[in-house]
């Protein structure tokens, strides 16, 4: 059942993928039609033909690479050194209007695609937890920046490095993408605490982490692998948006299965203090094996109170990790993504579009800025975005997920294809432009070299971000990954349990 349903989503993650990359290349397609350019083919994937046939001068087919597909157009400028010689003197010219119409079709179907589920996003509804609809800080890591800089859970962020956020999670207006885009030393952070009047003004050192790295850790850090294929880190003070903690599984014998908990409760207070992340419980608890602690549990909107003691596992290997000793647990794995509720309607098609260029735009920004983290080591190509959408698809609200992604990619897909860089379709909308200024196309072999020479760079661009992305596939190389070394936890049943405290 599992390859089945492994099988059937990958077949869902190709079938939208293509989509997208299809209705682009159709906007080109329909442009040269309508502008009466020659088109050699239109092919559905690439490589070599599973099926051809031509009609009307166009040859089309199905190719054996499931991935994308592309309209030969020998009119607009030439790529001899990549798709073999073609007698342009025999066709007919066009004009550089021609040429920039049938360059700018491609992106506007992708914008175009991008409304069109924008629109299903806002009937249907769009999910979200959480941290994706507060700024209340959660979590706050021990010996992390936001700690020494003063910042508490339950504390609420008015702004980032400046930027007022609506949100912690999220593309833009975000705490998230605020603290990554900054570029100053520290992050400013304005923070309201309940009980103080005012604002409170907070200047966060990204680097300063209390460095608890082992020697093995430091080589691994260092180690080639890791530099092929791990991203470069991005900037984390060690803050987490409130989520309340939810349920995953409840393992047997478990002081929460004998409590009486169950998966998809939301455990909301421990002995009456509110819990505002997954982590609380466990720091609520570490000093009290054997001790009674009283849960305020929300299950299917209704407050129930269990009463639950924690004890040390019956038998566990707590003593290999961390701080090499054992500590009370109560046997639950958490939902890693909280409480999710579905807006209904969703955001405007108009929000999110603009939102998904609002962010495009900030992104290209950070790229090309020498003072941003940010860099090309963090984009994806085609395998990154597919894994999205894999998992996009496990999720089981994912097909409302996939819409909404799907808003942001073909946006990210038209404005990325609007850059002036040969090749791309706003390259071919800059040499049009230049054509018409001078009032002569430009030709010869030089240009053919740099056309090429682009057309190679982008594919190393694209063998580069793949490598990343499977990098993160496979967790980047890390040695805890292959070492052997898992937490192992059992819990007996009460006659063979050992004495606990």
């Amino acid at each position: 059942m599992e390859s089945l349903n492994f099988i059937g989503t990958l077949l869902l993650v190709v079938l939208v993928f293509n989509l997208m990359i299809v209705v682009h290349e159709w906007g080109h397609f329909l442009a040269a039609r309508w502008r009466g350019l020659k088109i050699d083919k239109f092919y559905v994937w690439f490589g070599k033909p599973l099926w051809k046939k031509t009609i009307n001068g166009v040859e089309y087919g199905l190719g054996t690479i499931p991935f994308g597909g592309f309209v030969a157009l020998p009119q607009m400028a030439p790529m001899g050194g990549l798709e073999g010689e073609v007698d342009q003197e025999n066709l007919p010219a066009i004009t550089p209007l021609d040429k920039a119409i049938v360059a700018f079709a491609g992106p506007l179907f992708s914008f175009l695609l991008a409304c069109a589920f924008a629109v299903a996003v806002w009937q249907f509804g769009k999910p979200q937890s959480e941290s994706h609809s507060t700024t209340i800080v959660g979590h706050v890591a021990k010996g992390s920046p936001a700690q020494k800089a003063g910042i508490l859970p339950g504390d609420v962020v008015k702004t980032v490095d400046g930027h007022p956020v609506k949100r912690f999670e999220g593309l833009v207006d975000s705490v998230r993408w605020s603290m990554v885009a900054s570029e100053g030393d520290t992050i400013p952070f304005e923070v309201e605490r309940a009980g103080q009047a005012g604002l409170l003004k907070m200047d966060v050192d990204p680097k300063a982490w209390d460095n608890t790295d082992t020697a093995e850790e430091k080589e691994e850090k260092t180690s080639w692998w890791n530099f092929v294929f791990k991203r470069p880190e991005l900037r984390e003070v060690g803050l987490m948006g409130q989520m309340t903690p939810m349920v995953g599984q409840v393992m047997p014998n478990s002081p929460a299965d004998e409590a009486g908990l169950k998966p998809s409760d939301l455990i909301v207070r421990a002995d009456g203090k509110p819990l505002r992340s997954m982590g609380d419980l466990a720091d609520h608890i570490e000093d009290k094996a054997g001790k009674v602690v009283q849960l305020d549990v929300e299950r299917d909107s209704k407050m129930i109170t269990l009463s639950i003691t924690p004890r040390i596992p019956d038998k566990n290997n707590m003593k290999e990790f961390g701080d090499k000793k054992e500590y009370p647990m109560v046997g639950i794995s958490w939902d890693a993504e909280g409480k999710r509720t579905t807006i209904k309607p969703g955001p405007s098609p108009v929000e999110q579009v603009s939102d998904a260029m609002r962010h495009m735009g900030a992104l290209v920004s950070k790229l090309l800025s020498p003072k941003s983290d940010l860099s090309p080591a963090h984009m994806s190509g085609p395998v990154g975005v597919g894994r999205l959408y894999y998992k996009l698809f496990q999720h089981p609200d994912g097909w409302r997920l996939v819409l909404w992604f799907s808003v942001v990619f073909n946006i990210n897909l038209a404005i990325m294809n609007m850059l002036p860089f040969p090749v791309l379709d706003g390259g071919h909308i800059t040499m049009a432009a230049l054509e018409a200024i001078r009032r002569k196309p430009p030709t010869g072999r030089l240009l053919e070299y740099v056309q090429t020479a682009c057309a190679l760079a982008l594919f190393g661009f694209l063998i580069f971000v793949t490598v990343k992305d499977t990098g993160d596939l496979f967790g980047g190389g890390s040695k805890s990954q292959g070492d052997g070394k898992t937490l192992q936890i059992e819990w007996l049943p009460k006659e063979k349990r050992s004495a606990q405290p």
